[in-house]
């Protein structure tokens, strides 16, 4: 079965927003077996809408559409696809229903403009949207479907796999050629380091696909196989990641979609372990991504963000002479500042970073991208040096993420 893909909106066209649903919507149909055809991307216009979803339909089987199902003037894509095929709209009563309770539940004011979003072309099969207002709907023309789903990213990664996948089922049957995949994480090598680990592996013998998503500052890889039984998939799937991990293992954290701070919740908990955080270059985002995981209460006593010599010395007990004598960003002010928050929070465990993101405030001796970072528990600190060569943002990203690779080994090493 070949599929096409349609995101739809002027944010789009004129670069403010980038289109990622595209990738994603293509990788999950590419699990399924299927194949996608072409991508398109397309304003909010009545006549473009229409004459790029005609194009499509005449080499593909189906064309899954994201964008333009809001309740604004410019929010189109409904009456389009409608026009496109001369159907009348009318209004679902059930999901008009459903929008005025989310308004109700949530106190926001009703706007008759928000009923636009219970309008659907005549003979549409609804596709129900678990995580936002906008529907989506799916349409048989002839012998062809066409899906509409908003463009809101989770959204669409909600119901393309809860509402489009299925309805594609219930038309064309399971593909011949069983599909399993792995996704590998790493960090600490480039993406053409990666590759270049991995060229001497040929992964095409084994219908193995192999992508490679640099999601900054880790590189995903993604094995996809491809086979004529589930076993054999598997099988060929994991003589792959087995290759993988020789190559590899010094970088990889991670097997699944599991993120870094997932695991670190997982093994904080499991090991009854408490953390505190003292941050100064990287200003609160260690803190931030520790408590990104539901329940981190558990493990996270409290993040403190100590920019200043004075917040250091004051906060944290590190003595005035040791910043005089060996600097703010320095592995003796790191140390000081693991052990401090520790003992401040009476914690098992303190992390603390302390460095220079830059464009500003380097020198011969400590250049932009220079970080320390230090891990205290009771029995002794440890403490890293490194220096990265990236913007501001991007160091502050970096130098959590080091920490938290950081954490993350000790828990590994920890009986």
């Amino acid at each position: 079965m070949k599929i096409g893909i349609l995101t739809i909106g002027n944010e789009l066209m004129n670069g403010r927003t980038a289109d990622t649903n595209s990738s994603f919507i293509a990788r999950e149909i590419s699990l399924q077996g299927w194949q996608v055809e072409t991508m398109m991307s397309v304003g909010d216009d009545f006549a473009t809408i229409k004459s790029r979803l005609h194009y499509l339909l005449t080499f593909t089987d189906a064309v899954i559409c994201t964008g333009g199902l809001g309740p604004t003037a410019d929010d189109i894509t409904t009456a389009a696809v409608a026009k496109a095929f001369g159907l009348p709209l009318y209004t679902d009563e059930k999901v008009l229903a459903r929008l005025k309770e989310i308004f109700v539940q949530y106190n926001l004011h009703w706007t008759e403009n928000n009923a636009k979003q219970a309008l659907f072309p005549a003979g549409a099969e609804v596709i129900p949207n678990p995580v936002g207002t906008a529907a989506g709907f799916a349409l048989q023309v002839k012998d062809k479907l066409v899906f509409v789903i908003p463009g809101v990213p989770s959204e669409t990664h909600r119901m393309l796999p809860e509402g489009v996948i299925p309805v594609l089922r219930r038309y064309f049957p399971q593909p011949v050629q069983h599909v399993v995949k792995q996704t590998i994480k790493t960090f600490g090598l480039s993406e053409a380091a990666v590759d270049e680990k991995l060229a001497d592996f040929n992964f095409e013998a084994l219908g193995i696909n192999v992508g490679f998503y640099p999601v900054f500052p880790e590189n995903h890889l993604v094995l996809i196989a491809r086979a004529d039984s589930q076993k054999q998939a598997q099988s060929n799937l994991q003589k792959a990641i087995d290759a993988v991990t020789v190559r590899l293992s010094d970088c990889i954290f991670s097997y699944g979609e599991q993120t870094l701070e997932e695991m670190i919740a997982a093994a904080l908990t499991q090991k009854k372990l408490s953390i505190a955080v003292a941050e100064s270059c990287t200003g609160g985002l260690i803190a931030n991504r520790l408590t990104d995981v539901s329940g981190s209460s558990i493990y996270f006593d409290r993040g403190l963000v100590t920019y200043s010599n004075e917040a250091k010395i004051s906060l944290l007990g590190v003595p005035a002479d040791i910043i005089e004598k060996h600097g703010a960003v320095s592995e003796e002010t790191a140390r000081l500042m693991a052990e401090g928050v520790r003992k401040l929070a009476g914690t098992n465990l303190g992390l603390s970073s302390t460095g220079i993101a830059g464009p500003t405030g380097g020198s011969k001796e400590k250049p932009v991208g220079t970080v320390y970072i230090a891990l205290a528990d009771a029995n002794e600190t440890v403490c890293r040096h490194y220096r990265f060569r990236w913007d501001r943002k991007r160091n502050k990203l970096v130098f959590s993420e080091t920490a938290l690779m950081m954490l993350q080994n000790y828990l590994q090493e920890k009986k």
